[in-house]
């Protein structure tokens, strides 16, 4: 008994779960044979078309960073210009095989890495109108993330999601520590402002917030400083408040993650003497041995 015609065979590797969802468009001749060259990336052909596109991506982005050094503009800006017309029209039409290898063709390309891909082509066209768009081209290096897939890294990813969750966790903590900072800036400038004035350079409450954010920050350009005796006197204690509290986020994150990183609990009461966390595997309380609850496991 054969198959189903959508019933992948066994024996063949399935899509990488980058793009499980992207179904081909058809099972057999050339739009089979470039979904899985495209899609798939354990055969040698699939792999080297991976490895070829990461290589022209790297190549791009090189073109791209060089035409905007002067000097290397003004001898090869036209070989350069050329090399990157043709890395742009090599990308459109892998892209444009991308949409026409897949059953849903909207759906991946408005998935993330469809995105990316039509983002890698979009700026050299808008050069044609607005020149200075070109260097945002660079933007096709985000297209180097199929690096995950073609060295087997997916596994990754799930590393990944343990600090993207840390981060949502402290998401709120980190939000008033962000407002109190703006609080801090907005009063320091305003005060800045009044202190030292127009005529040291403190010509508006914006640019006394400025002032205030570099400050704090510690970076210290110096474009705008302080003259006077008092206004150093602020200075000098917006700069102490910056290193106090410059380690508050990292903090927050890292209690967060090690958290994240804490073998699961059971959370379950003894009866015996009350202590609600156990290990997630116990069926004894660790603390008076009393065997807990069995309706209680998890």
């Amino acid at each position: 008994m054969q198959p189903p015609a959508d019933v992948e065979h066994p024996a063949e590797a399935g899509p990488s779960p980058f793009e499980r969802d992207f179904l081909p468009a058809s099972e057999q001749g050339a739009r089979h044979l470039w979904y899985r060259r495209i899609f798939h990336h354990d055969a040698p052909d699939e792999r080297n078309f991976d490895l070829v596109l990461i290589l022209v991506i790297l190549a791009s982005v090189v073109v791209v960073m060089l035409d905007s050094v002067p000097a290397v503009k003004a001898r090869w800006h036209a070989w350069l210009y050329a090399l990157e017309w043709l890395f742009t029209l090599a990308f459109a039409f892998e892209y444009a095989v991308r949409l026409w290898v897949v059953k849903r063709p909207l759906r991946y390309a408005t998935s993330f890495f469809g995105v990316i891909d039509l983002l890698a082509i979009l700026p050299t066209f808008l050069s044609l109108l607005f020149p200075a768009s070109a260097s945002f081209a660079v933007i096709r290096a985000l297209r180097l993330l199929r690096v995950f897939r073609v060295l087997k890294l997916v596994e990754y990813s799930s590393e990944a999601g343990v600090l993207i969750q840390a981060l949502l966790r402290s998401r709120r903590k980190i939000f008033v520590f962000i407002a109190t900072l703006l609080t801090i800036v907005v009063i320091f400038g305003a005060l800045m402002y009044v202190v030292e004035g127009p005529e040291h350079g403190f010509t508006s409450i914006p640019t006394g917030m400025y002032w205030a954010i570099v400050t704090v920050g510690t970076v210290g350009f110096g474009d705008v400083a302080p003259a006077t005796g008092f206004g150093r006197f602020i200075t000098s204690v917006l700069i102490v408040i910056g290193y106090s509290i410059i380690a508050v986020p990292t903090g927050i994150y890292t209690a967060e993650l090690a958290r994240s990183l804490q073998p699961r609990r059971r959370q379950v009461r003894c009866t015996e003497c009350g202590l609600p966390d156990h290990e997630a595997d116990a069926w004894h309380c660790r603390k008076c041995g009393r065997a807990l609850a069995p309706e209680d496991a998890d």
